[in-house]
């Protein structure tokens, strides 16, 4: 158990500088490291549905999770045009391949259902991060890893307020079908932790970093929508785990899991968060006056 805690410890002061740097950098630093998450998530998704005998185009679907953050980049910042008829083309090599190579004994809807919700659901997912980093309200390396953060650190502390609450209080158990541990003392703890902290962050970081700023009521749905997209999140992988039948998506994180187990509550997070801010963020000096 102390080891498991340690390689936890060693694992996060990696991750967590490496995710702030690359989002300060931006650009290619920025893109890649999403494609490089959503590759592993889509791998890892792939390996557990081969638990459940689906045998997803993995050869296939891990490039297009890499593909979809290169190409916000490239349209983002050097004007790529991508023909609304592109986005298919995808979808239908997928089908070919699963004409080709699978069977109809071998589950081959199955095989591009998973093969095409493996790209939706990590790089799909991801990419909105990269659209947060070059918000308009964003100007500066600063602003835009600020940004980033600002979901990731709710993230952060509705899974530890949950986690504190949860063992502190006990209780009636939210979802025990899916996750035994999780109880509802814990939801409600880890939803008044993320308020808690999105008054903290957007007072001594978003608005001194980024010269942004929410209104009192907008900190408070912000903190709450993004708490419950979180924990939605954390149970969507537990049960896709469940039903796979794995504790932990791969072991490519020591002491954490897999890219899945790590970025589960951000697969809902990123899109929730990049949907609201444009209409809760103004510009702090319009806020003083």
């Amino acid at each position: 158990m102390q080891r498991q805690f340690v390689l936890r410890i060693l694992t996060g002061l990696v991750a967590a500088p490496t995710l702030v740097c690359a989002a300060w950098l931006g650009g290619w630093w920025w893109a890649g490291l999403i494609g490089l998450a959503s590759a592993v998530g889509a791998w890892e998704l792939y390996r557990m549905s081969r638990a459940e005998n689906i045998n997803p185009v993995g050869w296939l679907g891990i490039p297009c999770a890499v593909a979809i953050p290169v190409v916000a980049h490239g349209v983002t910042q050097y004007g790529w045009a991508v023909p609304l008829g592109a986005v298919m083309l995808p979808l239908l090599a997928v089908l070919v391949v699963v004409l080709l190579a699978r069977g109809p004994g071998e589950r081959p809807l199955a095989s591009a259902a998973v093969t095409t919700f493996g790209v939706l659901y990590t790089a799909g997912t991801l990419t909105f991060g990269y659209g947060l980093r070059y918000h308009p309200y964003v100007i500066g390396a600063g602003a835009g890893a600020a940004l980033v953060v600002l979901p990731v650190w709710l993230t952060w502390a509705s899974d530890t307020g949950a986690y504190l609450f949860g063992r502190m209080i006990g209780g009636a158990k939210l979802m025990p079908s899916v996750s035994p541990g999780k109880t509802i003392a814990g939801a409600v703890g880890g939803l008044l932790m993320a308020v808690g902290m999105s008054f903290a962050y957007t007072l001594y970081v978003l608005k001194p970093v980024a010269e942004v700023t929410m209104t009192t009521g907008g900190i408070v749905m912000f903190g709450v929508i993004i708490a419950v997209a979180a924990q939605v999140g954390d149970l969507v992988e537990s049960l896709l785990k469940r039903e796979a039948g794995v504790k932990d998506s791969s072991g490519v994180f020591p002491g954490h899991g897999g890219v899945l187990d790590r970025l589960d509550s951000l697969f809902f997070v990123l899109p929730v968060a990049y949907l609201l801010l444009p209409h809760l963020l103004v510009v702090a000096p319009l806020a003083s006056q």
